[in-house]
């Protein structure tokens, strides 16, 4: 009997959850489509045949002691850089990628997703990249909204994950309820 009685309030609070549900999708979907797609490149990027991301070339030793010094490597990565790509874009760089077991080093430029592999112990130009991968992480955690409008420390990308990360967890419960709640009110009334 008690059952009975509570079927009414188990049915306005799978409303409640249907509408919640669906309105914060209609709101989000846009940004739950671009996370989507990104995040299914994001995952096939070392099998897109160098299209998303670039295979690590291997360089010809990797005993360090063998290699040049990060100075001279990161000098001939910036006239490659000028020579190569642009003598008119900043050739700042935004990280440096050892890769000891490969024998090379990557440098990844802070203008335009560039990056150039050299061979450690030679400093021989092993590949020149545009790094899409990089591009494509910046849409997918909303950083690059940061970069358009020049903001410091990150204060979209924050906002954005944590949106988005609580709708993931709002439709996750509401979601589970919306499937749960009709069998646990079959199951009540059946009793």
């Amino acid at each position: 009997m008690q059952a009975r009685n509570n079927r009414p309030s188990q049915a306005k609070v799978l409303r409640v959850f249907r509408k919640v549900h669906r309105q914060t999708g209609a709101l989000l979907f846009v940004f739950f489509f671009v996370i989507s797609i990104s995040g299914l490149f994001l995952g096939w990027k070392k099998h897109s045949g160098d299209l998303i991301l670039a295979k690590t070339q291997k360089g010809t030793s990797t005993d360090l002691k063998q290699w040049l010094s990060i100075d001279s490597l990161h000098q001939t990565a910036v006239l490659l850089f000028k020579d190569s790509i642009s003598n008119t874009l900043s050739s700042e760089v935004d990280r440096i990628d050892i890769r000891k077991d490969k024998g090379m080093v990557k440098f990844v430029f802070k203008t335009d997703y560039w990056g150039i592999q050299l061979d450690g112990a030679t400093g021989k130009l092993l590949k020149i990249e545009k790094r899409r991968s990089d591009f494509i992480e910046n849409i997918h955690d909303g950083s690059i909204l940061d970069a358009y409008f020049n903001t410091s420390n990150g204060q979209i990308k924050l906002v954005y994950t944590s949106i988005m990360g609580i709708a993931l967890l709002i439709f996750t419960i509401t979601g589970f309820w919306l499937w749960y709640g009709p069998k646990r009110m079959r199951r009540n009334a059946s009793q």
